[in-house]
């Protein structure tokens, strides 16, 4: 059966409107369901509480995709970088299976487990992470990447959600930290707790402590031979430690203080974000289909332009047109889209202007932390070297 041609054309219209139609729905998550924190129920003896540090995160700036598709920046994902190892230290110590859970800015404290992670994706609607678990022996628990939505609601004022959006993400995190802990024997959590205290003795005195522990050739630490009991260096190393965990937890007051400054500005800033990134989503979906839709009406009205009859001809002139608005329009949304980036932008400096240096107040001196938190602990190592200098007249390793 014959089709005349402006039917033809007039058909791949129709289809052509349907499908931009369709492409130009987007979905959001109504609701997300928070997995529940697994907590220890069973009484642990202290001694075989491991202790967690928790390592700033890689803010992940150098490998952030320069696709025009990204809005990434600086200023927030450094925030980011101490905001999220915040909320997975509050979260493990809700699950009640460790000891002292602790955001730390190196691993010179020599903690039982160090949780280290970096900034995969964030823009308050996904957050994604990737999180490596490894003990003082060195052993690698794992490595796996985390990811979360959040609900379209979360940022909703109206409903007055108290819990972090992404609170289910740190949930599953702290539940699979216990799951491996839960594998290990109590001979095993002895050896990891033992290795953490006598590489921080090696590192002030391996005079005294050197050869005690070894690495194998998978490069784990194993216990070669112990201090005696009541070895009087041991002691002052323990003091000396415990003078550490006080400035350790010192700076937890500082995390705590920086998540506290930045929370309502870095809440406004995901709620804006988030319509941002949904809205900037509609529009480049929305102007690339557009453009195909055109450049397709436009080739088809060229060829129906050479038709036989006259209808067939006036139908091709009028697709060209109707082609060409297409396009331009396509133009137009990726002008707006420019639009919504540069507001990202925006609210990324206003959030850059709420934080500020912080003050943290010792027994005999105020440190002022204008610099890196890092500077600030390896001068406080130095101020422990200078301790353990003046109590057992060794100098100490640098």
């Amino acid at each position: 059966m014959f089709v005349r041609p402006h039917y033809q054309f007039r058909a791949v219209l129709i289809g052509l409107c349907l499908v931009i139609a369709g492409c130009a729905n987007t979905t959001t998550v109504k609701t997300t369901a928070i997995t529940p924190i697994v907590q220890e129920t069973n009484e642990i003896p202290e001694e075989l509480l491991l202790d967690v540090g928790i390592e700033m995160f890689d803010p992940g700036l150098d490998t952030a995709s320069e696709s025009k598709d990204s809005v990434i920046f600086p200023e927030i994902r450094k925030a980011e970088s101490r905001f999220i190892p915040h909320m997975l230290m509050e979260t493990l110590q809700n699950s009640a299976a460790w000891g002292a859970v602790r955001v730390i800015p190196n691993t010179l404290s020599a903690p039982d487990v160090v949780l280290d992670g970096r900034i995969m994706q964030s823009d308050g609607e996904t957050l994604e992470i990737s999180v490596t678990a490894t003990d003082a022996t060195g052993q690698l628990w794992y490595t796996r990447t985390y990811s979360g939505l959040a609900s379209r609601f979360a940022y909703d004022p109206r409903k007055n959600i108290q819990t972090d959006p992404f609170q289910d993400l740190y949930n599953r995190v702290a539940n699979d930290l216990l799951t491996y802990q839960r594998s290990l024997t109590p001979q095993q959590i002895t050896s990891i707790r033992t290795i953490a205290e006598l590489k921080f003795a090696n590192a002030f005195s391996p005079n005294a402590f050197n050869g005690l522990i070894v690495q194998d050739k998978k490069g784990l630490y194993q216990i070669k031979r112990l201090p005696a009991e009541g070895d009087p260096m041991l002691d002052r190393i323990r003091a000396i430690r415990e003078r550490d965990y006080l400035f350790v937890d010192t700076l937890q007051d500082y995390y705590g203080a920086f998540v506290r400054d930045m929370e309502i500005p870095y809440k406004q800033w995901r709620s804006q974000s988030y319509d941002e990134v949904i809205a900037l989503r509609e529009i480049q979906l929305d102007a690339r289909n557009r453009t195909i839709a055109g450049v397709a009406a436009i080739l088809g009205g060229i060829a129906a332009a050479g038709g036989d009859s006259r209808m067939t001809r006036a139908a091709g002139q009028v697709a060209v047109g109707a082609g060409g608005f297409l396009v331009k329009s396509a133009f137009d949304k990726k002008a707006e889209a420019k639009m919504h980036i540069e507001a990202l932008q925006e609210l990324g400096d206003s959030l850059q202007s709420e934080i500020e240096p912080q003050v943290i107040e010792l027994e005999d001196r105020t440190i002022t932390l204008s610099g890196t938190v890092e500077n600030q602990y390896d001068q406080w190592r130095g101020v422990l070297k200078d301790l353990y200098q003046l109590e057992t007249g060794e100098t100490p390793a640098q």
